[in-house]
C-alpha cells in the first residue's frame, strides 16, 4: 500500500494534521513548532546488486526527522509500498513517539523499495549487506548517531547481517554490535524484543481498562476478559497482541482480517493455530476453526469492542470511517487510521489509543537493548543470585517465627531472581503504565483536549519544545 491515500490526505499530511491540532493547543512559537515538524535529513541511495547473473539498482531511503537527542532511532521496512513521503511521515512518528514513552532517542525511519518474496535468503543477504554499507558511508548507521530496528519485511537475520556489515566497516569500535537492535539474542539481542511491540499493545490495554472513569467514557465496562476484539494483521505484532490478549487476559478474538481475506468465529478464534495455518499456507483461507469471508477489508466494519489495526496504514479512512462498529480501535500499526477518519470517528464517539503510544513497546525494548549492548552485560547477570539468596533468608525467617514451612509456591516466588526476560517485561510494563497515565492526566486536566491522540502529542511536543528551546537546537 502506498503512502497516498486515494482520495484523501497522504500519511505525512495525515501525521502533520494531528501535530498541528496538538500545535494549536499548546499555543507554541510558529517558529520552534516548524523546527520541530521539519525533516532534518534524507538520504535516498540507489545501488547495484548482481542477482542472477544480472545487474538490478535498488532504491533506498533513510530519513532523520530529529537529532534533538541521540542517537536517532526507527526501523527499516522492506516493501514495495516505500516511498520517501512515508519514510518521512515514520521518522516523525517515532520522534514523537520516543517523546511520548520518555526514551532518549531521535526519530529515524528507512525503507528499501524491494518484495523480499521474490529473493532468496542468499540474495537478500547481499542486498541487505550494500543497503547497509551505503547507510554507513554516508553517516546514517552508527551506535551514537544513527540505530535502525526490524520494521516490516525485515526481522532479525537482516539486523544481524546488518550488525555484522558495520562490525566489518568499524572494527575499532567497540560497541558496534549497538547499531542496530532487534538482533538475535545470540548476535547481541535481548530476550523479550521480538513479541515486545504486541506486549506493549497487552500492557496498554490492561492499564486503560484500570481506569475505570475512562473506560466508563469509552462506553466499555469491567476489564479484558470477554471483550470482543477483532485484529487487522497476523504479523509480528498482531499475531503477539493477540495472543497474549486471548491467552492471558481471557479476551475473544473473534476475526482476523488478513491479505487474502478474513476469518470469523463468535466463539472466540485459537490464535495459535490460525497463525501456524498462516505460516504454513500463506494466508488465513482453509483455516478450520473459522468460517472464511474474501473481502477482508469489510470485516474492519464488523461490531466489536476492540478492534486492532497492526498491518499497514490508511486501512481506516474516510471511505469506511462512518460504518465502522467498534466501540474503540488501538493502533498497533503505524498510521492505521487516517486524519479525515480520525476525525469522523471522533465525532461518532469511538474512542482511539493512538499509534504514537500504543505500539511504543518496540522502541522501549530496543532502548533496553542497545543499552545492553554499551554496557555488555546482560540485564539480570550481577543480582539475581544475591536477589535468590535474599529470598530464601525471607523464607527461613518466616519460617522460624512461625515454626512452620512456607507453602511451596510462596517459597518458590520468593526465591526466585529475576532472569532479562522478567526485566525487560517489567520495564515495558512499567513504560506503558505510566505513559498512559500521562496521557490520560493531560486528557482530563486540559478542557481543550478531548481524545487520546491530542493528549500524546501535546505531551511529546511539550518534551521536544523544551528540548529545541533550552539546548537551542534551531
Amino acid at each position: 500500500m502506498s503512502s497516498e491515500q486515494t482520495g484523501g490526505l497522504s500519511f505525512r499530511q495525515s501525521v502533520d494534521h494531528m501535530v498541528d491540532h496538538a500545535i494549536n493547543i499548546m499555543d507554541l512559537d510558529l517558529g520552534v513548532a516548524r523546527a520541530m515538524k521539519s525533516c532534518a535529513s534524507v538520504l535516498q541511495v540507489n545501488f547495484p546488486v548482481e542477482i542472477r547473473g544480472e545487474i538490478q539498482v535498488f532504491s533506498g531511503w533513510r530519513a532523520t526527522h530529529s537529532a534533538h537527542r541521540l542517537p536517532s532511532k526507527g526501523g527499516i521496512r522492506y516493501s514495495l509500498g516505500v516511498d520517501q513521503p512515508e519514510v518521512e511521515a515514520l521518522a516523525a512518528l517515532m520522534t514523537y513517539k520516543c517523546a511520548i514513552v520518555d526514551v532518549p532517542f531521535g526519530g529515524s525511519k528507512g525503507g528499501l523499495h524491494i518484495d523480499p518474496s521474490q529473493y532468496t535468503r542468499d540474495e537478500m543477504q547481499k542486498i541487505t549487506r550494500r543497503f547497509a554499507r551505503e547507510l554507513a558511508k554516508k553517516g546514517f548507521l552508527s551506535p551514537s548517531t544513527n540505530v535502525p530496528a526490524p520494521d516490516m519485511g525485515t526481522g532479525q537475520r537482516e539486523m544481524a547481517w546488518i550488525a555484522d556489515t558495520y562490525k566489518h566497516l568499524h572494527p575499532e569500535d567497540i560497541n558496534h554490535i549497538a547499531c542496530v537492535t532487534g538482533k538475535p539474542v545470540e548476535h547481541g539481542g535481548i530476550r523479550g524484543r521480538t513479541e515486545a511491540t504486541g506486549r506493549g499493545v497487552q500492557f496498554a490495554l490492561r492499564e486503560f481498562f484500570r481506569h475505570k472513569e475512562e473506560v466508563k467514557e469509552a462506553g466499555l465496562k469491567g476489564d479484558l476478559g470477554g471483550k470482543k476484539i477483532i485484529i487487522q494483521g497476523l504479523g509480528n505484532v498482531g499475531y503477539h497482541a493477540a495472543k497474549f490478549l486471548s491467552e492471558e487476559d481471557d479476551s475473544k478474538v473473534i476475526a482476523i482480517i488478513e491479505w487474502d481475506g478474513a476469518i470469523i468465529n463468535k466463539d472466540g478464534i485459537h490464535v495459535e493455530e490460525a497463525y501456524l495455518h498462516k505460516c504454513d499456507h500463506g494466508g488465513v483461507k482453509g483455516f478450520a476453526g473459522a468460517d472464511y469471508v474474501e473481502d477482508g477489508i469489510k470485516v474492519l466494519e464488523m461490531a466489536c469492542d476492540i478492534l486492532i489495526p497492526a498491518a499497514m496504514e490508511g486501512v481506516i479512512n474516510e471511505g469506511n470511517a462512518k460504518k465502522i462498529k467498534a466501540t474503540m480501535i488501538a493502533e498497533a500499526a503505524n498510521g492505521p487510521v487516517t486524519f479525515e477518519a480520525d476525525r469522523l470517528l471522533k465525532q461518532r464517539g469511538v474512542v482511539i489509543l493512538p499509534d504514537a503510544y500504543l505500539n511504543a513497546g518496540g522502541v522501549i525494548v530496543s532502548y533496553f537493548e542497545w543499552i545492553r549492548n554499551l554496557t555488555h552485560i546482560r540485564f539480570g547477570r550481577l543480582e539475581r543470585r544475591f536477589d535468590e539468596a535474599r529470598g530464601q533468608h525471607i523464607v527461613t525467617a518466616l519460617e522460624e517465627m512461625n515454626n512452620g514451612k512456607v507453602p511451596d509456591w510462596i517459597q518458590k516466588e520468593l526465591v526466585r531472581g529475576a532472569d532479562e526476560l522478567d526485566l525487560v517485561r517489567s520495564g515495558l510494563d512499567d513504560s506503558m503504565r505510566l505513559a498512559l497515565q500521562a496521557i490520560i492526566a493531560t486528557k482530563v486536566n486540559n478542557p481543550d483536549i478531548d481524545d487520546y491522540r491530542t493528549a500524546a502529542y501535546v505531551i511529546a511536543l511539550g518534551k521536544l519544545s523544551r528540548s529545541y528551546i533550552d539546548v537551542g537546537v534551531y
